[in-house]
């Protein structure tokens, strides 16, 4: 904290003595400068404790001018040293500072004026220190957080300690990605619209916001947003945790991105050794480092449009990897996936037979995407025959291209497949003679051009006529 003046007169080496403007002591001093001169402002740059022996002032000045003047330049007192042109202040001098609220200090003969200099280079030195000792802490433990597991949502709960207010870290988007406390996040979401005001053309943007009545500091990173805020203005130090947190967020961020990716690289491998079969090792990788059961357990896959995706990846645990246009999921059901998504789950299955699995996950996931819903079982799938498992766009193309030609002649033709070609009991229950269903089945051979004394053929029809009475 900057040295006030009320620090100084405490000084009892300094034996100041507050004349005048006793009630405005506790302003900061930034500076000490010594001027004799009837008019210093235009040396001062406000905040500095002006030192003066009034060699420059006589009983023609005009006191009131000459302390408006410091005032109106925002020095934050005048110290007076006595015994040298002047035994005490003049009293015109001090009656135009307590008019005006400028604090006077009085300076015996005794202390050199070099001496309050030094007191206010030694707190300077002093603040300067602490600021460097807590900023290089702040930045130990940010790295440290950073370095950890915790990764960037560590930093920005350390962030939010060290400031004593809360943090946030959003997506170019407002998407809070990390937010500490978890209430933080919706006022970090807020400030979307301010913060996208921000220049984009550069690769690091700050502003400084007001919100709630607590001051906010928003920093572009690359592609996210860090948001802190707290209740008491920001001073030099919690800016510069700030600004370290910043960096450190941005090598974290990368570094997080860059092992994500790894990561994801390698369960993909991982899974396709495992589906082609090459079990023994990718088995041992999956148990031990990620946690796979050696029990047999479900396959999910989840299919859908390629960004529903990238989202359910931010959701799912244990397992997973992305393999062609979906992901697998391995010994979990997912939850109900993103909008947009279908899941299709296996039944369970051991890691060796997990090619089998993934084949039945892959035809649930095809019929809830048909079906309009979002989770499918293969075991509720299966319990519905093979007309279940195929897929019903296509297979209602097949069975009115093989079908169509007929017109009612498939009625006879379903009739005689269900009694297995018998043609009595096929004529009984169409009510017509044997020879007629001889002859209706002899033009269906020639209408769809196949042989029905084949197995294979009559297997073919009756599954398009199954097909066309279960789409219809």
């Amino acid at each position: 904290m900057p040295l006030t003046l009320a620090q100084l007169v405490a000084d009892a080496r300094l034996r100041l003595r507050v004349v005048a403007g006793a009630a405005a002591l506790e302003r900061p001093v930034s500076w000490v400068h010594v001027s004799e001169l009837a008019d210093p402002t235009p040396f001062l740059d406000g905040g500095e404790l002006l030192l003066t022996t009034g060699l420059g002032l006589s009983p023609a000045s005009d006191l009131d001018a000459f302390v408006a003047r410091l005032a109106g330049r925002g020095v934050a007192g005048l110290g007076f040293g006595i015994g040298l042109s002047h035994a005490t202040p003049p009293p015109g001098l001090l009656a135009a500072a307590s008019a005006t609220g400028l604090p006077v200090l009085e300076v015996p003969r005794e202390v050199p004026f070099i001496a309050i200099t030094k007191a206010v280079l030694a707190a300077q030195a002093a603040d300067a220190y602490a600021e460097v000792v807590a900023t290089s802490a702040a930045q130990q433990a940010l790295t440290r957080v950073a370095l950890g597991a915790q990764g960037p949502a560590g930093v920005v709960r350390r962030l939010a300690h060290l400031l004593g207010g809360w943090a946030a870290l959003l997506d170019r988007s407002g998407t809070v990605l990390h937010a500490a406390p978890a209430s933080a996040g919706r006022t970090a979401a807020r400030l979307a619209a301010e913060v996208d005001r921000l220049p984009r053309t550069r690769r690091l943007a700050s502003a400084v916001l007001e919100a709630d009545g607590e001051h906010v500091v928003a920093q572009m990173l690359g592609r996210r947003l860090l948001v802190a805020g707290r209740s008491a203005p920001f001073d030099r130090t919690a800016q510069q945790i700030i600004g370290a947190a910043a960096s450190v967020l941005t090598l974290a961020v990368a570094r997080s991105t860059a092992l994500d990716r790894a990561h994801r690289r390698l369960r993909t491998g991982l899974l396709r050794l495992l589906l082609d079969g090459s079990t023994e090792l990718a088995t041992d990788v999956a148990v031990a480092v990620w946690e796979v059961p050696p029990a047999p357990g479900p396959v999910a896959v989840l299919t859908g449009p390629a960004a529903a995706l990238e989202a359910q990846l931010e959701l799912l645990d244990g397992f997973f990897a992305e393999h062609d246009d979906h992901i697998v999921v391995l010994g979990a059901v997912p939850r109900e996936p993103v909008a947009g998504l279908f899941a299709g789950v296996s039944e369970p299955v051991p890691l060796e037979r997990l090619a089998d699995g993934h084949r039945q996950a892959l035809a649930a996931a095809g019929a809830a995407r048909r079906a309009g819903t979002p989770l499918v079982r293969f075991a509720d799938l299966a319990g519905g025959g093979l007309l279940g498992l195929l897929p019903g766009g296509a297979g209602r193309a097949y069975a009115d291209a093989v079908l169509a030609p007929l017109g009612e002649l498939a009625g006879t033709l379903a009739v005689w497949l269900r009694h297995h070609g018998q043609w009595d009991p096929a004529a009984a229950e169409l009510g017509v003679h044997r020879h007629t269903v001889r002859n209706r089945i002899r033009r269906v051979a020639e209408l769809t051009g196949r042989d029905l004394d084949s197995a294979d053929v009559r297997a073919e029809l009756w599954l398009a006529l199954r097909l066309r009475e279960t789409a219809g």
